[in-house]
């Protein structure tokens, strides 16, 4: 493969496909993104504090929805990532968000709460020497991957399927109609409200976790480009540099022809882009926040034995097993743990592809050894040494690492909601550039994430 210099190009947007095989980039996302809000934070607040926050968290998934739209609406236009898009006015802002990825995911915070359940549901074991060798093989397993996409997919696709079984499950065994009436009440009384005891820096680190987070949102860009939405169809797909064939490079942008044929086309991908990701996204995230909540709600609220840590998933479990039965209580742990681990090697994905995808159109353009599968690789197994390093170094608190990724997810967030409005507005054809209440919408993300991250540092600086 010969590569080509930056280069723009106007094309026609390829045939729309049907909804059916548009389907996987949102399944990926809420794969990755249901296991430290949905497993961990969510519930550990509702654990301490009631069913009074859960008006934030459909509020967050509803802001997102609008952000992770707006991202997906550049790439679906251009066959670019947002990333890329930003880097084409300052390199600076790429140079950002990559150093704020590393930041968020180096911190092995997933792997480390996903050994420590594997202990619980085990009765022993090191979680630091679990999470090591853990890293280790799904580094492997990502090598080795002919299309990483591919890999990435199925493997959420089964982490999805196993936790929506479950979620039935405590539907029907567990949680009662009080609850459910509890949780209606809290949610419509308690709007705006925030529960006693439940600080600013766990809010952010709540909203950061909830469905997607920070630079998790951004890599849609690279997901939908692998999955073939519109003019991603033209840009070469993640290959394996050890065991798959890398595709000829085209131009490094295309643009959309403005004719009435292009923009029925534009139209169709729009429509189906939007109800791919309200339902395997949105919808699977409301659902699993709400009954994941309800769960805690039911077990846990009211004790005064919790601590801040994991440690309330094993007591939860131990309920569960008191209540319905130890099956149950196996099926809890296993969850949680086949949900931490799926997302740990879901965000090293993430990480390798924002990184190897601004540096190669950026640095490397003409390296024929740095090609962007090579430059993954190397991205995903420093993230691995390093994660490795910190636990080995005694940093081993999963709840700790977690508040400090998702806090870090919320204030990229910010960042790059901002840079999306400039990016969709003037970098794109007319007929397809963001406006009316999608342009609001991103206003208020804006706002959202501005507002808690403000009040985050407020109450830090206080404590002074």
């Amino acid at each position: 493969m010969h590569p080509s210099p930056l280069t723009e190009q106007t094309t026609d947007l390829p045939e729309p496909l049907s909804l059916r095989r548009m389907v996987g980039p949102g399944v990926v996302a809420v794969g990755i993104g249901m296991a430290a809000g949905e497993i961990i934070l969510w519930p550990y607040l509702t654990a301490i504090g009631g069913l009074g926050l859960l008006w934030l968290a459909f509020c967050t998934l509803a802001v997102q929805f609008v952000i992770n739209m707006e991202i997906e609406r550049y790439t679906l236009a251009t066959g670019q990532t947002v990333v890329a898009g930003f880097s084409r006015w300052w390199k600076g802002w790429g140079i950002l968000i990559c150093l704020a990825g590393a930041f968020q995911y180096v911190w092995p915070g997933w792997a480390t709460s996903g050994s420590t359940v594997l202990t619980y549901l085990f009765g022993g074991g090191d979680p630091v020497w679990i999470t090591v060798i853990g890293l280790v093989l799904v580094g492997a397993l990502l090598s080795v991957s002919k299309v990483i996409y591919t890999t990435v997919e199925r493997v959420e696709w089964v982490k999805v399927g196993l936790t929506i079984f479950f979620l039935l499950v405590v539907v029907v065994f567990v949680i009662s109609l009080t609850t459910w009436g509890d949780a209606a009440k809290a949610t419509v009384t308690e709007f705006g409200q925030i529960p006693e005891g439940i600080t600013f820096t766990l809010i952010l680190s709540a909203i950061g976790a909830a469905g997607a987070g920070g630079v998790h949102n951004l890599v849609l860009s690279n997901w939908i480009r692998d999955k073939r939405y519109g003019m991603g169809a033209h840009v070469p797909r993640l290959i394996s540099p050890i065991t798959g064939q890398e595709e000829a490079a085209g131009a490094d942008r295309y643009t959309l022809g403005t004719d009435e044929a292009n923009l029925a086309r534009w139209r169709v991908w729009w429509k189906r882009a939007n109800l791919e990701h309200l339902i395997t996204f949105v919808a699977v995230c409301f659902v699993t926040i709400s009954i994941m909540c309800l769960l805690a709600y039911e077990t846990l609220f009211g004790r005064d034995d919790l601590k801040s840590d994991t440690s309330f998933l094993r007591i939860e479990a131990d309920i569960l097993s008191d209540q319905v039965g130890g099956w149950l209580r196996l099926l809890f742990l296993a969850v949680a743990a086949v949900s931490l681990w799926a997302a740990a090697m879901g965000l090293l994905d993430i990480i390798g592809r924002v990184a190897s995808d601004f540096l190669r159109r950026n640095y490397l353009q003409t390296s024929a050894r740095w090609t962007e599968p090579r430059l993954y690789l190397t991205v995903v197994w420093a993230e691995i040494v390093l994660g490795s390093i910190i636990l080995l170094a005694g940093f081993t608190q999963p709840l700790g690492l977690l508040i400090i990724s998702t806090c870090a997810a919320s204030v990229v967030t910010l960042l790059y909601s901002t840079l999306l409005v400039r990016l969709n507005i003037k970098d794109l054809p007319h007929p397809v550039r963001m406006k009316g209440w999608r342009l609001g919408g991103m206003l208020v993300a804006i706002g959202f994430y501005g507002f808690f991250a403000i009040a985050m540092v407020v109450t830090q600086l206080q404590k002074l």
